[in-house]
């Protein structure tokens, strides 16, 4: 119960990540929101886990605050975490749609900064709050083929280390974890097509010789966001299996 009575914020929590996030969260005590842009998995996920479900496209502030809103009226928000995101498959980078890049920058890269809007000002007036960026080891060793969303990943390790060092002033915490490929719906995405042949090789890649699990993200976001965890902000953990060695 290291997160009892928290009030916390899941953007894409219906699923994949977001979901194991959420469950464990519920699970430590924490009165969880599920923002997500599926309505009926996060109202069903919330009714399983005793929390509230909103309708959430991370890309508009009007929906960001709103799910605001909503975990404002369980109590003072505690933890927001930024896990919806997007990916695309692999081609070459000159070969990505320009509406299919512009999502990128929406989902990954502008909802973090229209989360801290809507978010900020309230943690920054109770001198208090955990922010989690859900990132990527593509962020830090990049993949080919997969350059515009490893470049938005990028963008999400930096802005944790500079919102934390803005931050930190006003009690606010501010981290990352950077998964490897995981056991979730975006996996296909990333692997462009899923076959035996395809997945072995990116296991060659991973030392541990397993696709991340979203209890494993999961257990990793729950420590960052306790008490526990008071003295670390700024850090973009690689939960990873040795992929970044």
């Amino acid at each position: 119960m290291r997160l009892k009575d928290k009030v916390a914020v899941v953007t894409g929590g219906a699923s994949g990540f977001g979901e194991g996030i959420a469950r464990r969260f519920a699970a430590e005590g924490a009165k969880v929101v599920i923002a997500d842009l599926n309505e009926a998995a996060a109202k069903k996920l919330a009714a399983e886990i005793g929390g509230i479900g909103v309708k959430c496209d991370v890309s508009r502030a009007a929906d960001l605050e709103a799910a605001a809103k909503a975990a404002e009226t369980l109590g003072p928000l505690a933890i927001w975490i930024n896990n919806a995101g997007v990916g695309h498959t692999p081609q070459p980078l000159e070969a990505l749609a320009e509406d299919h890049f512009d999502r990128i920058v929406s989902v990954n890269m502008k909802a973090m900064y229209l989360a801290a809007r809507a978010i900020v000002p309230g943690m920054k007036a109770r001198k208090a709050g955990a922010i989690l960026n859900i990132a990527s080891t593509g962020g830090v060793s990049p993949r080919p083929n997969l350059t515009w969303y490893n470049a938005s990943k990028g963008f999400m390790i930096t802005a944790t280390r500079a919102m934390a060092v803005e931050l930190a002033p006003f009690g606010i915490r501010v981290n990352a974890l950077n998964p490897v490929a995981g056991e979730t719906p975006m996996l296909a995405t990333f692997m462009g097509q899923d076959t035996p042949e395809i997945r072995a090789k990116f296991l060659a890649s991973i030392p541990i010789g397993r696709f991340s699990t979203p209890a494993d993200i999961a257990a990793a976001a729950a420590f960052l966001c306790s008490d526990e965890a008071s003295m670390i902000t700024g850090v973009a953990l690689e939960v990873d299996g040795g992929r970044c060695i």
